[in-house]
């Protein structure tokens, strides 16, 4: 393998979030442990964001043709975004965060979050780099960190042994710092496990960061979506230096608005800005008709974002109750997101073997845990955002399924 092929395997996508519907289906016939089990079909690998589960944002296909009719001005709007719509947007952060935006110097609107990350990451990280990741987390870091010619250095989580807060360990993150990292990524509430950052921990990381000289940059993408009696403690409105963090956000799952792509980067000046130069040649601007859309966000009906988060909380328990029967299954209540993290009992195959039959032979898709780090050799991943009773039954048959495939 040359280097460059070696670079673009490091982004490895067989067993990527809604990918593994997509692979060669069947495991080796050894594998094979019973018939099909019935049922409709669920892909947990994304969430549902159709009619007939959780329709997107009202207003927002409306706002979408009005951008298409306004034409070049909102198709070629500036690199960072339209400036009028910046400001809109700028001024709902700042309430909903905490700290004041910039919508002129702090704020960059994103072909989605996928691509406010890379951007950040970019804006931040070249070759030979140490860059601090939280394991598990979001399958992107770690792939994207490689690919930039960097040294992704792992902290771990341990949220099964944790009922609040998200487990992280300190002491190896400011190990980390020592080692010669300059950036540290996260996700909070964390993909995948649905867990949020405690108060005490965000002080921790800003102490940390602070004390060492680090560029933060967190991915906050479902922070509206908290579950009854969550509390939520946004990095940037800490003790952090504001000249060293970057906040992550867009409607995407919360608000079924991943379609249309947008994601928003707001913190630091001059990392906007060199967020604005890198986008500016590798994709011009968010799309422009696409833009129009974000002026539903935090402008949802009264009582919206409350209905939208009763629903996934009544999946989320009634999946929980599920797994709760299986023997030797570990999972912990989500506290917010649309995601679940179960770790399995002892199994006689593989995990992507599993991950296999539970597609073939139930019609359920997961995301294998080893795409959120490489050492979760015994978790999926669940984006519970389906239909109630279609989601239920699937569980149900994946409870099926790890008691046929149990060691």
């Amino acid at each position: 393998m040359n280097l460059i092929e070696e670079k673009f395997a490091k982004l490895g996508t067989d067993h990527a979030p809604g990918q593994e519907v997509r692979q060669a289906a069947g495991i080796p016939e050894a594998d094979m442990r019973g018939e099909s089990l019935p049922g409709v079909p669920v892909d947990f690998s994304h969430g549902d964001v159709n009619a007939n589960a959780f329709a997107p944002t009202p207003g927002a296909l409306e706002k979408f043709v009005e951008g298409v009719h306004r034409g070049g001005p909102q198709a070629y709007t500036e690199y960072r975004g339209g400036a009028d719509l910046r400001n809109r947007v700028a001024g709902h952060l700042a309430a909903f965060t905490g700290r004041p935006v910039s919508g002129a110097q702090e704020l960059i609107i994103t072909p989605g979050t996928q691509g406010a990350l890379f951007l950040a990451l970019g804006a931040t990280v070249t070759a030979g780099d140490k860059v601090a990741i939280v394991w598990p987390d979001y399958f992107a870091n770690r792939k994207l960190v490689a690919f930039l010619g960097a040294e992704a250095v792992p902290v771990r989580m341990n949220h099964l042994a944790h009922t609040q807060g998200a487990g992280l360990d300190l002491d190896e993150l400011e190990g980390a710092f020592k080692s010669g990292v300059r950036t540290f990524l996260f996700s909070n509430p964390n993909n995948p496990a649905g867990v949020i950052y405690s108060p005490a921990e965000i002080a921790g990381i800003a102490e940390l960061a602070n004390g060492y000289g680090i560029t933060v940059i967190v991915d906050q993408l479902y922070s509206r979506m908290l579950f009854t009696g969550e509390v939520y403690t946004h990095l940037r409105a800490s003790s952090i230096d504001a000249g060293h963090v970057v906040t992550i956000m867009g409607p995407s799952k919360t608000e079924s608005l991943s379609g249309y792509r947008l994601g928003v980067a707001f913190g630091a000046a001059h990392l906007i800005d060199r967020m604005e130069k890198l986008q500016a040649i590798v994709s011009l601007r968010a799309p422009g008709y696409s833009q129009a859309v974000l002026r539903t966000w935090f402008n949802e009906p009264a009582g919206w974002i409350d209905d939208r988060i009763a629903k996934h909380q009544a999946i989320r328990d009634d999946l929980m109750a599920v797994f709760s029967t299986v023997p030797g299954l570990a999972a912990r209540a989500p506290q917010a997101g649309s995601y679940l993290f179960p770790r399995l009992p002892a199994l006689g195959v593989s995990l992507h073997a599993f991950v296999r039959a539970l597609r073939t032979q139930a019609g359920v898709t997961v995301t294998p845990g080893t795409e959120f780090s490489p050492e979760t050799t015994d978790s999926i991943r669940l984006n519970v955002s389906q239909n109630h009773q279609a989601a239920v039954h699937a569980v149900e048959r994946t409870a099926q399924l790890i008691e046929r495939y149990r060691a």
